[in-house]
């Protein structure tokens, strides 16, 4: 088999209309915030943020994530073929199969929201070291973000807040967010120029911030990485576009026929590259090393799946791999540490709320 390499852009015919663009960027990535206190003199904390994300889906959607709420869970395993460990000494590396517990989403507060809503998808995994390390990772289906800092997020978060007559972002306010902060360009160029995939199975997911790996003799180097599908990429069919509900549907029936595989491929960053800017990508020239394959081959219940109540917080790491100083891992972490807190406790309240809401997930 060809080791698999991480896709190039494929052409857009049509751009992506802008207030789309601003639907995406305002909840890509799980609910950045900012929650240090190192802003002045209005601190933006992890509850301001998480405010900010029900008010832009509209409407309360109690017991389901702030973002992502539309997903499904997935159970597989992860084959290493031992070349990871050349930069990291994490046990996921060492030869040998890892179980995981998976999921995939799309973005956006709303449970029932189209698939077709935002063109960037998500899949999170929590790998199960025989350590008892875990490993979490949550990823997009960009390589980049649209912002470098989470005060910039919460701009964005403020700018795609639905107009109250239209019930859409406000292209005017989304066109002078663009033009205040020109981080965005890579991102709204790179949407622009992937149409989204026909398939959860056929798209790549990519860690987006930067990690440090530290192998056996304590040298550290700075890793993204990408979960490249062995299934080949199609874009998005007229027909797929007029379904609200066609992502979940899909895979279940292609795993009918077998199980799903992507190959983890890590990218080595080299000196001067930046690993603490998620909207910059390093150039195509750097390393990378197929660390081995991740199966998926089955779905579970969205009520009582694996993944249900799993916080996919991507600076729980194992031994061997740390967060970079990307401000946005740390504002992660928080961020979603309040939306599991909210919705369990929802949950706990009103043991019945999932019954009456449908098409989502929890997570």
């Amino acid at each position: 088999m060809t080791k698999p390499s991480v896709p190039n852009a494929e052409p857009l015919c049509v751009p992506c209309r802008l207030a789309a663009i601003g639907a995406v960027v305002a909840v890509l990535a799980g609910g950045f915030a900012y929650t240090a206190g190192w802003l002045t003199p209005a601190r933006l904390t992890a509850p301001r943020f998480i405010n900010t994300f029900e008010a832009v889906a509209g409407q309360p959607h109690p017991g389901y994530r702030r973002n992502h709420a539309k997903g499904l869970c997935v159970e597989g395993y992860f084959d290493s073929n031992g070349d990871g460990a050349v930069l990291s000494r994490a046990t996921v590396f060492a030869a040998g199969r890892t179980p995981v517990t998976g999921r995939f989403a799309v973005p956006g507060g709303n449970p029932s929201a189209p698939d077709t809503s935002s063109p960037v998808r998500s899949m999170a995994l929590l790998f199960q070291l025989q350590n008892g390390e875990q490993w979490r990772t949550g990823m997009n289906s960009t390589p980049v973000f649209a912002v470098h800092t989470p005060e910039q997020f919460y701009q964005q978060l403020l700018a795609a807040k639905p107009d109250t007559a239209t019930g859409k972002p406000d292209p005017a306010r989304l066109k002078a967010f663009y033009a205040a902060n020109p981080e965005t360009k890579p991102f709204l160029s790179w949407v622009k120029a992937h149409p989204p995939s026909s398939s959860l199975a056929n798209g790549a997911y990519y860690s987006i911030n930067a990690f440090l790996f530290t192998d056996r003799t304590g040298n550290t180097r700075a890793v993204r990485w990408a979960m490249v599908p062995e299934t080949p990429y199609a874009p998005i069919s007229d027909a797929q576009k007029a379904e609200k509900n066609f992502l979940e549907a899909d895979l279940n029936n292609r795993l009918q026929s077998g199980p799903l595989r992507w190959h983890l491929i890590l990218t080595v960053a080299q000196p001067g590259d930046p690993i603490d800017d998620a909207t910059m990508q390093w150039p195509d020239d750097r390393q990378h090393i197929d660390a081995g394959t991740l199966v998926i081959d089955h779905t579970t219940s969205q009520e009582d799946g694996t993944c249900r109540d799993v916080n996919f917080d991507p600076t729980i790491l194992p031994t061997g791999i740390r967060p970079s100083n990307d401000p946005l891992l740390a504002a992660r972490s928080a961020a979603y540490a309040l939306s599991y807190k909210r919705r369990t406790r929802e949950e706990a309240l009103h043991p019945a709320i999932h019954q009456t809401q449908t098409n989502g997930s929890r997570s």
